[in-house]
């Protein structure tokens, strides 16, 4: 009867164990889980979307995680990431922020208090994106501290609309705009644009 009692025990212990991540398999979508004195063997993670939509975050070595064991077994856990820790603390103490961090240093925050959406400190940055962006603000500015930024349609393309330009110099193959002359009728020359 004690042994029965001892082995109820033990997989009541095991229905939910916190455990810290020891190694990860991506393409398969596993890991394993250090938890007290066991190392589990190779687990799915949980992720917010497993169908049609689907979701990938793949947890890293040294998150803590919760193992989630179904009949206390904990071959048959799965991994749900992730608690803070002293190691990885939380990124952001807002209320209501959606803020992921990356491990090159770049963030991307959505801040409902502020409405801004935020990418920063992404060395090299690509933001790729198939069809059409529309940006409905009154404002789009590009902005490089290194150097001037470029704004590039490599494929060819039009503005519509009124378009205003104002300090530097505006050039169009080779020619800046507002310098340019052109050769008069009678052999001399334009004078520059007004």
């Amino acid at each position: 009867m004690n042994g029965h009692l001892n082995e109820i025990m033990r997989l009541l212990r095991n229905i939910i164990r916190i455990g810290t991540i020891s190694a990860v398999n991506l393409d398969e979508g596993t890991c394993r889980v250090n938890t007290g004195q066991n190392t589990t063997g190779w687990l799915p993670w949980l992720t917010g979307r497993a169908g049609r939509s689907r979701a990938w975050s793949a947890p890293s070595v040294g998150e803590q995680v919760l193992i989630l064991s179904l009949g206390g077994e904990l071959n048959t856990g799965f991994v749900l990431p992730g608690v803070f820790s002293e190691s990885h603390p939380a990124p952001s103490a807002s209320a209501d922020a959606l803020h992921w961090s990356f491990p090159d240093g770049a963030v991307i925050e959505y801040e409902p208090n502020s409405g801004a959406l935020t990418a920063t400190g992404i060395q090299t940055a690509l933001i790729k994106a198939a069809g059409k962006i529309t940006l409905d603000s009154p404002l789009v500015e590009c902005s490089q501290k290194l150097k001037a930024a470029t704004f590039e349609l490599t494929g060819g393309g039009m503005l519509q609309g009124d378009v205003l330009h104002s300090g530097g110099q505006l050039s169009s193959n080779g020619k800046i705009l507002h310098t340019h002359q052109h050769k008069g009728d009678s052999g001399g020359v334009t004078g520059t644009p007004l």
